[in-house]
């Protein structure tokens, strides 16, 4: 069922050109010429280029309309350009564009923090910071451990991915990020496994400096939908609490509503001691937070004019109001409910689907956060160019780009869910 307050239902796919089409090949030829070669994976084949998208369809510069399973990388959970999300940053816009968030800030970053705090899992006093990237908020976090604990020592996770910014990619997992970079990076980070929570302590003897922190996703997002087993986020807060670690939950990707519960550590009860937000916060705009416990932000000193920890565009108001817009709609239109049960459905729908192909290695998820793990000899990357020339936007992921992502908007239509579910596999070999 379409979002009460969405303006148009969502449709299937039409394709009007071949996929890359010439506006889309003309366009990657131009930016080849302009940007880092690092960025736009401009072969084998150019990608689409987006012109405009609306609840779960995108369409690109050759007219072209895709089913996005792939949420703008999970921003989208309310889906694209919700009217309402839009027509609060459009009035904010035409009011207030920008503030001066850390001398004279905009009351929306009042209303947005007010917001979160109330949100918290397990309630208390908490505290937060407003960031721009999921990177920023993870460094945030990292840098309040420190001051919290005069421990300088993280454990992070294999698999594990937190941001590219140097303090985040020093507790990102994959080699890959880190290429040519390795001087930089203070390496006072050690991996354990995930899902193994009593493997933390052997990483921790390992680590050059005395341990802090933790920091894990309750739900691996880019290495590839991993959910750990029953107990995994229990037991780390428990040997946490024991050893003095600080908690924090990387829910960049994970939360508002994207895994069924609102946070993803909920489906334990597991109280976080920080936690990173994200993604489907604003549902477009670049805002990200840090909250946590008052009595962690506390290890902060109260600023005297110059603030340690800051940005030009700190509390942006159009991003706040964009936020604030899309909590309202993300409880006012049961998406998070609307999430466990459609995602229990697409996950068993998908193992369905899939349970004759012997391509298909696993179907794992949790709420709209599903993979499809490919077995070692499927090229995935090729898969989702054949989705996407069938009209479905699909990523891969996991540390071998074994893993088809399926993480939709929450508020996709379940008749163009399954339709695009039907179109993806038949895009696997």
């Amino acid at each position: 069922m379409t979002s009460s307050s969405q303006q148009r239902a969502d449709r299937l796919p039409e394709l009007r050109t071949a996929v890359p089409g010439p506006r889309s090949l003309e366009l990657a030829a131009r930016l080849a010429r302009v940007e880092s070669p690092d960025t736009t994976c401009l072969h084998p084949d150019a990608p689409i280029f987006w012109e405009r998208a609306q609840g779960a369809n995108v369409w690109d510069v050759d007219g072209n309309r895709f089913v996005d399973l792939g949420g703008a990388f999970g921003v989208a959970n309310v889906g694209h350009a919700h009217p309402r999300v839009v027509d609060a940053i459009a009035r904010q816009a035409g009011t207030l564009l920008h503030g001066m968030g850390d001398v004279h800030p905009p009351a929306r970053k009042v209303e947005l923090l007010e917001r979160l705090a109330a949100l918290y899992p397990g309630g208390g006093p908490t505290r937060g910071l407003l960031c721009l990237s999921g990177s920023d908020a993870v460094e945030s976090a990292l840098k309040t451990a420190l001051l919290a604990t005069g421990r300088p020592g993280a454990i992070a996770f294999e698999g594990g991915y937190h941001g590219l910014g140097f303090g985040a990619l020093d507790v990102t997992a994959r080699p890959f990020f880190k290429q040519g970079l390795s001087a930089r990076l203070p390496g006072l980070t050690r991996l354990a496994r995930f899902g193994d929570a009593d493997s933390v302590l052997a990483a921790a003897a390992e680590c050059p400096e005395p341990v802090g922190c933790v920091i894990v996703e309750p739900v691996q997002g880019r290495g590839g939908e991993r959910v750990p087993p029953p107990g995994f986020l229990s037991r780390l807060r428990e040997l946490c609490d024991r050893e003095g670690f600080l908690l924090i939950a990387d829910e960049i990707y994970t939360g508002f509503g994207r895994t069924g519960r609102l946070f993803a550590c909920e489906h334990e009860g597991v109280v976080p001691d920080l936690l990173c937000l994200g993604k489907g916060l604003t549902a477009g705009m670049p805002l990200s937070a840090l909250m946590g416990r008052a009595e962690v932000f506390e290890a902060w000193p109260a600023s005297e004019g110059e603030a340690r920890q800051t940005w030009t565009h700190l509390g942006h108001p159009a991003g706040c109001a964009a936020a604030l817009a899309a909590l309202d709609v993300l409880e006012e239109d049961g998406l998070v409910a609307r999430a466990a049960d459609v995602g229990a459905r697409a996950l068993d729908g998908l193992r369905k689907r899939c349970a004759g192909k012997t391509s298909v290695a696993a179907v794992r998820g949790l709420g709209l956060m599903i993979g499809i793990v490919l077995g070692p000899d499927v090229d995935t990357a090729a898969a989702c160019r054949r989705a996407l020339a069938r009209g479905v936007i699909a990523l891969p992921s996991g540390d071998a780009g074994d893993v088809l992502s399926v993480t939709p908007p929450l508020s996709i239509d379940e008749p163009v869910l399954d339709a695009a579910l039907d179109l993806l596999v038949d895009a696997i070999p």
